[in-house]
């Protein structure tokens, strides 16, 4: 290996490790604004979050990895050619197809790792985050129910609640619709209640 070699490849993996992990850390925190109704609340453990994190942080690597590899490419030979790296190097007869041929190589040794991550690892990481997160949005279904939303999780009843405390038990103004009694809906009213599992 020459030394313009280890010089592109030295100066794209500094690049590529920051910007995939920020991409990844701006994904996960998508995921955790989306689900944060679903997490807050719950009573859950430090781990269990862990783990739910980990398991979406790897689904989400094969959107990190593209973004990554296109921002530290630019950020290469937009670096090079700021401090004249480039014209020095075209000056000295060299093609561009070779100053570029190690960043080919190093993509192309990261693409093969891609697509064996994504063949392997994220199946089953996938499977473990979601049905992880099935397990946390329906452990203690009470928690689910929103002021000023219909609740329908509970099959044949539907409530209303027009306030909610912050304790997360005590509810006003309780409306509770009761599908399965004989000849029509029954409706239940309450101006006060507690949630307790």
């Amino acid at each position: 290996m020459k030394k313009l070699d280890k010089l592109i490849i030295k100066t794209f993996l500094g690049p590529f490790v920051a910007t995939f992990f920020v991409t990844l850390f701006v994904l996960v925190m998508q995921f955790l604004w989306k689900y944060v109704d679903d997490l807050v609340g719950k009573g859950l453990d430090t781990g269990v979050i862990i783990q739910l994190i980990a398991y979406t942080s790897a689904t989400l690597v094969t959107l990190a990895l593209p973004l990554a590899v296109l921002l530290s490419s630019i950020m290469t030979f937009g670096n090079l050619g700021e401090s004249f790296e480039l014209v020095a190097l075209k000056s000295s007869g060299i093609s561009l197809l070779r100053f570029i041929r190690p960043l080919l190589v190093v993509c192309s040794i990261i693409a093969f790792l891609a697509f064996l991550f994504a063949n392997y690892v994220i199946p089953v990481a996938n499977l473990q985050a979601k049905s992880l997160l099935y397990d946390i949005t329906n452990s203690k279904p009470a928690f689910n129910i929103k002021a000023g939303v219909f609740y329908k999780d509970i099959p044949g009843y539907t409530i209303k609640v027009a306030q909610k405390d912050k304790d997360n038990q005590t509810i006003h103004q309780v409306m509770i619709f009761d599908h399965q009694s004989g000849g029509g809906d029954r409706i239940i009213l309450a101006e006060k209640g507690q949630m307790v599992l």
